[in-house]
């Protein structure tokens, strides 16, 4: 008895033990295992070094699929001396801050002077002699699948410091990428960068580069999913709708929703348009921004059908270049792809469960704030693979689905549309026979 409460005991302490690990080892950052070396990277190249050091600051996004969307980002950090901004191309600082310590007769001021600067991308259109690549997008960088020309943006700062003795330029601390979600790490020197000039083989060297790695966690970016699922088919006349209470409840504390028709209050106020708004959705059961609706279409012989619909049910936002992932093993035998861009994700080599769909450009990458035009829609055309594919118990139905890179709700799979029963369809038809038979045996 003495053995067995020791063993229960060593059984309870490896429980507590694992458990512990598991909250030791996971992160605050998250990982994303369709896409898992993904991450935003942020790199500091000092082109030009002394008193006055220039540094070129570029953020590239490594993610397969997840962009950053409007207001776009807001990159900040903690100067580790005395530091202030004199001139910056490509982006601008939120606020000038007190710049008294830096004022001269012979020099305009600085164009920031605070300690803890918030730089944000200029937007289109701005003056050119302030532009430099890969700049005024509004904050918005694409990700590298749905758009490889603006999966990076830069920007260039002449940096000087108030102290009197002779400068010597220190990488910042604390970075932040101000998109919600998004934790960045300590900036790491790695191999200075080499830059091909244009039209030219002569390659030109930074003086130090350093890299800042943000990895992203849907915990982190909300409390509550962004997005639901819905599912029909041809073979039954049930329509499993997302969750209820998918997203948030109504009448609970910070879900806020509007009847149909309806104009929230906040359309009336003035919004700062470098900060995210918390979604306002329509009220429906399962209070989501984004609802996805999948149907099995059609049935041919070699061949099945599916049709996508995404739903937009937030009232005052437009979701610019969204994108989907889908999990579903038949997807790779797709056969065309209608209305939507197509591109597979293949993260574990031989697999191929995966798919990446986005609108065309100015056709539907854009969905509508919640209205009669607030949804997107596509058919996909599947190929059957021979001793694979079923339409039996929920086969033909996703696995997962995110939209922007957040996973999306799925309904209980003891609800999904069913097959009709054969078997007790066909006792049913012969029950006539049955009794036809015992009623002759008693004449």
């Amino acid at each position: 008895m003495l053995f067995v409460d020791q063993r229960q005991k060593g059984s309870t302490l490896i429980i507590v033990v694992f458990v512990s690990l598991l909250f030791a080892i996971s992160p605050t950052e998250g990982y994303d295992p369709l896409d898992p070396n993904g991450n935003i990277t942020i790199k500091w190249d000092l082109i030009v070094g002394g008193s006055a050091p220039t540094v070129l600051v570029t953020i590239t996004n490594l993610q397969q699929y997840r962009h950053i969307e409007q207001p776009g980002w807001r990159i900040s950090w903690d100067w580790k001396n005395h530091e202030a901004i004199w001139d910056i191309r490509g982006a601008e600082a939120t606020e000038q801050g007190n710049c008294s310590a830096f004022l001269s007769s012979s020099a305009p001021p600085p164009h920031c002077c605070l300690r803890h600067p918030v730089i944000v991308d200029l937007l289109p259109g701005s003056p050119y002699n302030l532009q430099v690549a890969n700049c005024c997008r509004g904050g918005f960088i694409s990700s590298m699948n749905q758009d490889s020309s603006k999966f990076a943006s830069s920007f260039q700062m002449s940096i000087g410091s108030s102290d009197t003795e002779p400068y010597e330029f220190s990488v910042p601390e604390n970075f932040t990428l101000g998109v919600p979600g998004y934790t960045c790490g300590n900036a790491t020197s790695v191999e200075p960068t080499k830059f091909t000039e244009k039209n030219r083989r002569h390659k030109k060297q930074a003086l130090a580069t350093w890299h800042i790695t943000c990895v992203y966690s849907q915990i982190q970016s909300s409390p509550a999913p962004k997005c639901c699922v819905s599912l029909s088919a041809f073979y039954n006349e049930t329509v499993v709708p997302c969750q209820r209470c998918s997203c948030g409840c109504q009448g609970l504390s910070g879900a806020r929703c509007v009847n149909k028709g309806e104009a929230p209050q906040l359309l009336q106020q003035h919004q700062d348009p470098t900060v995210e708004v918390p979604p306002v959705v329509q009220c429906t059961r399962h209070m989501c921004p984004i609802k996805v609706h999948w149907h099995v279409k059609v049935n041919y012989r070699e061949y099945w059908r599916v049709k996508v619909t995404v739903t937009n049910f937030n009232v005052i936002k437009n979701y610019s270049e969204w994108n989907l992932v889908v999990l579903h093993p038949n997807l790779k035998s797709i056969q065309q792809v209608f209305s939507f861009n197509y591109k597979p994700l293949r993260q574990y080599g031989y697999l191929n469960d995966t798919a990446m769909f986005y609108g065309l450009p100015f056709y539907n990458d854009v969905l509508l704030q919640s209205g009669e035009t607030g949804n997107v829609q596509s058919e996909i055309l599947l190929k059957k693979d021979q001793g694979n594919f079923t339409f039996s118990e929920g086969w033909a139905f996703p696995r997962r689905i995110l939209f922007n890179g957040d996973e999306c709700v799925m309904p209980s799979p003891d609800d999904y549309p069913r097959l009709p029963n054969r078997a007790a369809s066909a006792d049913i038809s012969l029950l006539p026979v049955f009794l036809s038979v015992l009623l002759l045996a008693f004449v």
